[in-house]
């Protein structure tokens, strides 16, 4: 019975992690890089400062620039640099009639408070997006397929542990060279070694989408979404303009206020809601450097006067509190940089585990063919998918960063230029490898994406000033680290290809080879 039940987990284990696993693959390697999606926007936009620091002149010309030229809007906005960088001093105004999306932004720089011309770019949001939307047309079927893969992932990762009985001194063990043997060592410790990690981060992950997946609560409490948004998070009633002017608080006596009711957390966006008028209503959003900043609510304020305005009493349980909990933990954005790399680590131990079990199932099932040299139509299937997702979407990343250097600055929508480059690098590698051999696909698909890596701190050099030579010297670490991050990816794609080709698969027993010289053609 016992015996029975393993193999029954074992056959769960197989198939909850091979249906879903290209998705989980793309998750973990998409989310992994997002974990320094801050980083990577400011690698992204060359242009900006690496100091972030906001200087009291560069707020005084975003005042003015708003007053001026943000005069009659409905709204203005103000996004302040990340500490990690990437972002500059952002501002905005809404006329009449617009929405947010038709609104005029200007990049200050946070010094000095010159304008700079700053390229189009959605930069490392567009990983963070993409590791949970699947960058689908419909955001919603997106995240359902997430869900989805996630509940999966759970379920292999539970009947996995209970399938491998010596799966702690499996982990000890490294075998080189043995085929199968291998796969399997290597597939046990990237699971094992942070097996705790791939646990919280499969199930904070659900909980992120908790809502999608079980709305029900919501729908029998509450008459809609918005309805549930605003009890959970209290604001302020909306308020019409009252129609009498008055001029609109100074932003630096706005952040002001904010940072002494925060005990000094700074703000990371201000929101202007009728400026020059009596009523107008400016709400400051906390940023949060780290986990000891803890989590602070939104603060509202006359923007007129510096009062605060007063909102609805907010009385949070522990449903509630545990949910933000979960949430801090999947994101990491509390994380200083140390455990931010232990977070970058541990997604990549969750990336190859995905890879080296999607790899497995084939060098598993190949030894079991009665001719490997021509294998059924399920398995070419799951061996293609395999090279066109593990070897062909770090080629398209290394696309993505390529386009950000290479495409022209003036391009009209050039982000989405930049997010089609990925695509299409990655289809084309795709295609190729379908009419390839199974090892020279995996030869030159590998290949292809560890050149492709390889050119991207090139490409930089050539194209910015701030190459890894100049970011070193100059103590750059946000640039020098990515370059540095990125040859070490550039390397271990390079070798990976390397150890294929030499790999020479050991010969089908006798017996096999009799029986399928046997078979009837």
């Amino acid at each position: 019975m016992k015996q029975g039940f393993r193999q029954s987990m074992a056959w769960l284990h197989t198939w909850a992690g091979l249906v879903p696993g290209w998705i989980l693959y793309i998750v973990f390697l998409f989310g992994t890089a997002a974990f320094f999606h801050h980083e990577i926007d400011a690698w992204m936009r060359p242009e900006l400062p690496a100091r972030t620091a906001v200087s009291p002149g560069a707020l005084a010309a975003a005042d003015t620039l708003l007053r001026q030229r943000g005069e009659g809007a409905e709204s203005w906005n103000v996004a302040l640099p990340n500490a990690r960088g990437g972002s500059g001093l952002k501002v905005s105004w809404s006329l009449p009639g617009q929405d947010r999306y038709d609104r005029e932004e200007i990049t200050l720089d946070p010094q000095t408070g010159r304008e700079l011309a700053v390229r189009d770019t959605q930069g490392g949001f567009f990983l963070y997006r993409m590791h949970f939307d699947l960058h689908y047309i419909s955001v919603r079927w997106g995240r359902y397929t997430v869900c989805v893969a996630a509940l999966a992932m759970l379920v292999a990762i539970l009947s996995g542990v209970v399938t491998h009985k010596k799966i702690f001194t499996d982990f000890f063990q490294m075998r080189l060279g043995k085929g199968q043997r291998s796969w399997l060592d290597a597939h046990n410790a990237t699971g094992v070694l942070v097996l705790p990690f791939h646990i919280m981060i499969t199930y904070t992950g659900l909980v992120t989408l908790l809502f999608m997946l079980m709305p029900w609560a919501i729908t029998a409490n509450f008459v809609d979404q918005d309805t549930f948004s605003k009890t959970l998070n209290p604001r302020p009633e909306e308020r019409a303009a009252s129609g009498v002017p008055a001029p609109t608080m100074p932003l630096e006596r706005l952040l002001a206020i904010a940072e002494s009711q925060w005990q000094g957390a700074p703000a990371s966006y201000v929101i202007i809601e009728h400026p020059g008028d009596a009523g107008a209503t400016a709400r400051l959003i906390p940023e949060r450097r780290d986990w000891g900043s803890g989590r602070r609510e939104n603060l509202y304020l006359n923007a007129a006067q510096g009062r605060a305005v007063p909102i609805p009493a907010q009385t949070k349980g522990g449903a509630s509190l545990t949910r933000e909990i979960m949430v801090d933990l999947h994101t990491g954005w509390f994380a200083g940089v140390g455990l931010r790399w232990l977070y970058f680590l541990s997604g990549i131990g969750g990336t190859a585990m995905c890879a080296t079990g999607l790899a497995l199932w084939c060098v598993k099932r190949r030894t079991k063919l009665p001719d490997p040299a021509r294998p059924h139509f399920g398995f070419r299937l799951v061996e293609r998918l395999n090279i066109g997702f593990i070897a062909g979407a770090p080629g398209g990343m290394a696309a993505y960063f390529l386009a950000n250097r290479l495409l022209p600055v003036d391009l009209a929508e050039r982000d989405q230029w930049e997010i089609d480059s990925l695509f299409i690098v990655w289809g084309l590698i795709f295609v190729w490898t379908l009419a390839r051999p199974a090892k020279r696909a995996w030869v030159e698909a590998l290949s292809a994406s560890a050149v492709l890596f390889a050119l991207v701190p090139i490409v930089n050099a050539a194209a910015t000033s701030r190459g890894l030579g100049p970011s070193l010297y100059r103590a750059d670490w946000t640039f020098a680290g990515f370059d540095l991050t990125i040859i070490a990816f550039a390397a271990g794609l390079g070798y990976t290809a390397w150890k294929v080709l030499r790999h020479q698969p050991k010969a089908a027993p006798a017996r096999r080879r009799r029986n399928a010289a046997e078979a009837p053609a």
